[in-house]
């Protein structure tokens, strides 16, 4: 004879609200879509966690060919960087299919700055030259290696990593995200020159340094 087990009302709640929690907590990247294609329609004006799809009608064998990442980008900058992006913005053929990729061009000595993605984990692939890639745990623990060409390097999900090219020419990398829009912050801009800006009493107390120095990172990041 079966027995019956009786739940008080907070375990019961406690039970359900397990249930409708843990599938969300453990969603690794973006929905699966529930249909072949979904083109997104940028010029709509409404969109929920993604993009409205295009009427099948309208869709095009061009909406899944993107041909971006073949030119290399313009490094003359502050960080001697450049990254090209492939996600649903640019490509909207993306939209609902959780990937993205963005190719990265580095002048000799460049940096891709630390920087987190909010929104998805990266597996990156050195195409050209020599690049010191790394990652910070949320212990304060740095994870690094040099990469040389066909080599990889995967980062977690929203953990701040960096690239820098430590070979003798430029150099290359393609990255692939699980997401279409992985998002991305870039701390030193972030930090120091948001609109409107951070106030300076609590970077200054932050990294504890004087203003000047604030005043004079702002005007290298800002130029």
């Amino acid at each position: 004879m079966a027995t019956m087990i009786t739940l008080s009302r907070p375990a019961f709640f406690m039970i359900l609200f397990l249930i409708v929690l843990l599938p969300s907590a453990c969603r690794c990247a973006d929905p699966d879509p529930l249909q072949d294609v979904c083109v997104a329609n940028l010029n709509a004006s409404i969109s929920v966690n993604g993009f409205p799809c295009k009427p099948l009608p309208e869709v095009k064998s061009d909406d899944f060919f993107f041909d971006g990442l073949s030119q290399e980008g313009n490094t003359t900058n502050v960080f001697g960087t450049n990254v090209t992006s492939a996600d649903v913005l640019a490509f909207p053929g993306l939209n609902t299919l959780g990937l993205s990729v963005n190719r990265v061009d580095f002048a000799p000595g460049g940096l891709n700055p630390p920087h987190i993605h909010p929104r998805a984990s990266e597996t990156s692939v050195v195409i050209k030259g020599k690049l010191l890639v790394g990652f910070v745990t949320t212990g304060n623990v740095l994870h690094s290696k040099v990469l040389k060409a066909g080599e990889m390097f995967v980062i977690p999900r929203g953990l701040v990593h960096f690239q820098l090219n430590v070979g003798k020419g430029k150099a290359l990398f393609l990255a692939a995200f699980n997401s279409q829009e992985p998002g991305i912050v870039i701390l030193p801009t972030t930090l120091f020159v948001s609109t409107p800006p951070i106030p300076n009493a609590v970077l200054t107390k932050a990294f504890q340094i004087d203003e000047k120095v604030i005043s004079a990172i702002r005007s290298k990041l800002g130029s």
